[in-house]
């Protein structure tokens, strides 16, 4: 029995699925595909713009010790939640390297996560990233839930949530530099 054509391009259907979903080759497409369609992050307008519920939270960096999130208070916050295994989070690690090296002294970086620490260490260790990792200790603010990997909220010195954004962005554009700058003039 020779197979016909719809038998053959269901095959290829199938295979290309399987090769997407379960393969390493499959992890690389989803993340040049983040890549490809993230845009810059746009700003909650004004009136949306909710107060930080809660300054009350626990986390500790990758040696363990614990993080101060009560002292960020009054300071331009940049709050990203992301996991090794997440397409979008992967995509938008390089960009969120580059603003954190120009604006690490002046906004506070936190990149959460929930990883195991060793898949953590060497996931940064392999993408040559530097960024302050950080694991709850206890429950997340509420105005910080987000059910989607990666959220990122931008919060301003008066504790407004001003970004908040869902999948992958370009952290590094024109833009958001623009929004970081306004924020850290105010």
């Amino acid at each position: 029995m020779v197979p016909n054509k719809k038998w053959i391009v269901n095959g290829v259907f199938i295979l290309a699925v399987l090769v997407l979903v379960f393969t390493p080759v499959g992890f690389r497409i989803k993340v040049f595909a983040s890549k490809l369609l993230s845009t810059s992050a746009a700003m909650v307008k004004e009136g949306m713009q909710v107060p930080l519920d809660s300054y009350q939270w626990k986390l500790t960096d990758l040696e363990n010790r614990p993080f101060d999130f009560e002292a960020q208070r009054g300071k331009v916050i940049l709050v990203n939640f992301w996991a090794t295994w997440c397409p979008p989070c992967v995509a938008e690690m390089p960009s969120m390297q580059k603003l954190y090296d120009d604006y690490g002294e002046k906004v506070t970086f936190m990149f959460v996560t929930s990883d195991d620490r060793q898949k953590v260490e060497n996931f940064l260790k392999r993408k040559n990233l530097n960024l302050p990792v950080y694991y709850p200790v206890s429950e997340t603010p509420e105005t910080l839930k987000s059910k989607l990997l990666p959220t990122t909220y931008i919060i301003n010195s008066k504790g407004e949530i001003v970004v908040a954004e869902t999948g992958a962005a370009d952290w590094n554009s024109s833009k958001t530099r623009a929004l970081i700058d306004d924020l850290l003039s105010q």
